[in-house]
């Protein structure tokens, strides 16, 4: 494809087979990134106590808790990292480096000697490597989002950009299965004392799969919006402060409820509801499946009803719904019931995230587009997001636990009041063709 092509006319050049390629290319990065950050999540019931010996279950869980924490504050260097490189250098170029800097950080990981064996550098060690995961993870979401936005199909954005949650969903639906095996061809002793390393050697050795797909995608931007002086530029951005802010609104409720019935939600029937790890884990792969099914169905239904209208709708319902939701699952112990109000909760979720990037890169211009797509993401993200479980994992230590639940549904009360501000994308939105 000649450079002199506006993105509108490559995009159009390309043939359904190269399309689809794109799309995969873009989500197998996707799955892996995310499968590698969360299997640290899923992993920390056994490895909590190799790195922090002492204590209750609760405070080693704490302690993991604010590495994982940690990491999503390098989000926001990582997604003005990677959303420049990509808005300088090309989508495919920044796609490509993150997903080989989230093989290193999982690879340290896989290797870290414990606190027995090194004292005290052994959580310094693993914390390091969360923040070069930080660093990784906080670029591939917004230049993913931004790629697969401009290769969807004119008219069936959402259900196409919806499977950059599928991937990401299925990275962690990926980690858990993983987890579920181990469980039942390891003991519990085994899987504490080394098998929690395994999954992080299998998400390393996927990343050269993904980096192998990202090689042949095709590049969305020409060279000309590439060397535009204001390309991936913070000043380029500032002209886009109410785009900016409405993203920061949307995404810290949005972001928040995520892991809150995600990564978190295994940990609150453990350590909440009193459920088995085991039960607990085939309860969330169960829903993860079906939340992942969800999202190009949402996807497609934002095509019809309008990505406006899906906001209000993700909204309004989340505000409504979280405490009573939480409020129940605190008492319940039937998994399949259990199960199906986490559903619930997911298919309220899925209104936001079948149509997370998609959104956000409509607001954007293409030369900074995957700068503000990232960034804003990032910067809430690590405010809201990466803190759900050590917010609720904090209220639980100070007897406040259904205070959690109210903060969620406030977060979810702004996205609501942005929603219901912010421009509809199907007349003002930047991707056009």
């Amino acid at each position: 494809m000649s450079e002199t092509l506006t993105p509108t006319e490559k995009i159009q050049e390309l043939t359904p087979r190269q399309r689809v390629f794109a799309i995969i290319g873009a989500s197998s990065g996707n799955l892996v990134e995310w499968f590698d950050f969360y299997i640290y999540s899923f992993c920390a019931l056994y490895f909590s106590s190799a790195f922090f010996p002492s204590g209750n279950p609760t405070t080693q869980l704490l302690n993991t808790a604010g590495i994982f924490a940690a990491g999503f504050l390098m989000r926001p260097v990582g997604g003005w990292m990677f959303g420049h490189i990509a808005d300088r250098y090309g989508r495919r170029n920044a796609m490509m480096i993150s997903v080989l800097m989230m093989c290193g950080g999982s690879l340290m990981i896989a290797v870290l000697p414990t606190y027995a064996q090194i004292g005290t550098a052994a959580p310094v060690l693993l914390l390091l490597a969360r923040l070069f995961q930080g660093l990784s993870v906080g670029g591939e979401y917004g230049t993913s989002a931004t790629y697969m936005s401009e290769v969807a199909l004119p008219g069936r954005r959402g259900f196409f950009a919806s499977f950059q949650y599928v991937t990401l969903i299925g990275g962690q639906l990926l980690a858990l299965l993983v987890l579920v095996i181990l469980q039942q061809l390891l003991s519990e002793a085994e899987l504490k004392a080394w098998g929690w390393r395994i999954p992080f050697v299998c998400g390393a050795a996927a990343a050269l799969v993904s980096l192998y797909l990202r090689r042949s995608l095709t590049e969305t931007t020409t060279a000309s919006e590439r060397s535009s002086k204001e390309a991936g530029s913070i000043k380029g951005l500032l002209h886009h402060k109410r785009a900016f802010i409405t993203v920061l609104g949307f995404t810290a409720g949005g972001s928040l409820i995520f892991y809150t019935f995600t990564t978190y939600m295994q940990k609150y029937l453990v350590n909440t509801a009193g459920m088995s790890t085991k039960t607990a884990s085939a309860v969330m792969t169960g829903a993860l499946l079906i939340y992942m099914a969800l999202q190009p169905v949402f996807g497609a239904l934002s095509d019809r009803i309008g990505r406006r209208t899906a906001m209000i709708w993700f909204g309004g319902l989340a505000m409504v719904c979280t405490v009573p939701i939480m409020s129940t699952l605190h008492g319940v112990s039937n998994p399949y019931a259990a199960g199906a109000l986490i559903v619930c909760a997911l298919a309220i979720v899925s209104l936001y995230t079948s149509i997370s990037g998609l959104i956000k890169a409509e607001m954007f211009p293409v030369e900074v587009r995957a700068l503000g797509v990232g960034l804003s993401y990032a910067v809430a993200n690590a405010l809201f997001g990466g803190t759900a479980e050590y917010v609720a994992l904090w209220f639980k230590q100070a007897g406040m636990e259904q205070n959690f639940y109210w903060y969620v549904s406030g977060m979810c009360a702004l996205a609501f009041i942005v929603a219901l501000r912010m421009p509809d994308p199907s007349k003002s939105g930047l991707l056009k063709g």
